[in-house]
């Protein structure tokens, strides 16, 4: 098949989307597909991938974007155009930040009580969301598109809140490399990592990887470690994320500086869930947690919160434990306490690793490929 995919950014450097439309690429690739892609701009490291190359330059706006990306596929005889949520020209449409309508929001949850009306007021009159909508409108058309979400929840939102028909919509969970991610790297990095993060040997270390501190649950995080009065000593190890000086004076205010460690920004994660004991993941909101799923896959138990969809995957008390209110500390504490164990985080640890060996990468590129046989007959029917 001609598959056409469009992203704005073609980085696989940045993470996200961008890190997984370069690795399905690459699968596509293998499978003998042809390959368009369709961005602003390329990272060198995709040079040597044998895609066709669609530059569209730098667009001013993300509507811009979305029209010159309509124009340039129009031009272009494909068999299915994926889009990941940048443009509106497509046969599948791929939010990988799910509902944009669900994450505003959930945002309204970070702010006082009393100052959500305000916010949500001045929000709306906003020139961003005045174009958020206006995309939302051409991205949402009901005109036989498929549309991919990454959980349950995710589908759900779409459906109530941007008016998604629910038969538009296909379930299609993120997927995890396994051989990348795993268990096996424990004995490679996990005591070097552990020693450059000034780990107490008999510590429990506590990992989040992140980018939106404040949405991921990032302060609640801190203020857990520093309530903690379990005489079982734990270290917090942040990775991801800029301007890191404002949580560092937070953790000195807490009392907790020897306890938390913030990493910053890394290019391979796979050392640091090497050294953990426990992935710890409070979001507001996530459509379906990659670090979930990669601390899965390295043998490592999760806290998360019923806000993100990777935990509809957790069985409670099996390989994992769901929050409820992402900003409470004492529900963290309950969450957490048990798998402050060895044994019982080596076993639901286990239980986790087997639960992502059957959502793998591959499997997730199966899925997307069965939407793409079934937009595939869909146009032959209409020829």
């Amino acid at each position: 098949m001609r598959i056409g995919l469009v992203i704005e950014q073609f980085h696989p450097e940045r993470g996200g989307a961008e890190q997984w439309t370069w690795q399905f690429a690459g699968r596509l690739l293998e499978l003998g597909h042809d390959v368009h892609v369709v961005a602003n701009h390329f990272s060198p490291a995709t040079d040597a991938m044998p895609i066709v190359r669609h530059a569209l330059g730098k667009a001013g706006t993300r509507m811009d974007f979305a029209a010159a990306a309509e124009a340039r596929l129009r031009a272009i005889s494909l068999d299915v155009i994926h889009d990941m949520g940048s443009g509106w020209y497509c046969d599948v449409f791929h939010p990988h930040g799910g509902s944009r309508r669900a994450a505003i929001r959930q945002s309204l949850l970070l702010v006082p009580r009393w100052m959500r009306p305000i916010k949500r007021a001045v929000d709306a009159v906003l020139p961003r969301r005045r174009q958020f909508e206006a995309m939302s409108a051409r991205q949402y058309v009901d005109d036989g598109r498929i549309v991919l979400a990454l959980s349950r929840r995710v589908a759900a939102d779409l459906a109530k809140l941007d008016g998604v028909r629910p038969e538009q919509i296909r379930l299609v969970y993120n997927g995890v490399d396994t051989e990348r991610f795993s268990p096996e790297h424990r004995q490679t990095h996990r005591e070097a990592i552990r020693g450059s993060l000034g780990v107490l040997p008999d510590a429990t270390l506590l990992l989040i990887v992140a980018h939106n501190f404040r949405l991921k649950g990032v302060p609640m995080l801190l203020r857990a470690v520093a309530a903690c009065d379990d005489p079982r000593p734990i270290h917090l190890a942040v990775v991801g994320g800029r301007h890191l000086s404002r949580y560092e004076r937070a953790a000195r205010r807490l009392g907790i500086a020897q306890r938390v460690s913030f990493v910053g920004a890394v290019d391979d994660t796979v050392p640091y869930y090497a050294a953990a004991d426990v992935y710890v993941h409070p979001t507001f909101y996530d459509p379906c947690s990659l670090g979930v799923l990669e601390a899965a896959a390295s043998g490592l138990p999760s806290v998360t919160s019923r806000y993100n969809g990777a935990g509809e995957l957790l069985a409670e008390g099996l390989d994992g434990y769901l929050m409820d209110d992402p900003a409470d500390g004492r529900e963290f504490a309950r969450c957490l306490r048990p798998l402050l164990c060895p044994a019982t985080r080596a076993a639901m640890g286990a239980a986790a690793r087997r639960m992502a060996l059957e959502h793998t990468f591959r499997h997730n590129c199966d899925e997307i490929i069965g939407v793409y046989h079934e937009v595939a007959r869909r146009h032959r029917c209409a020829a």
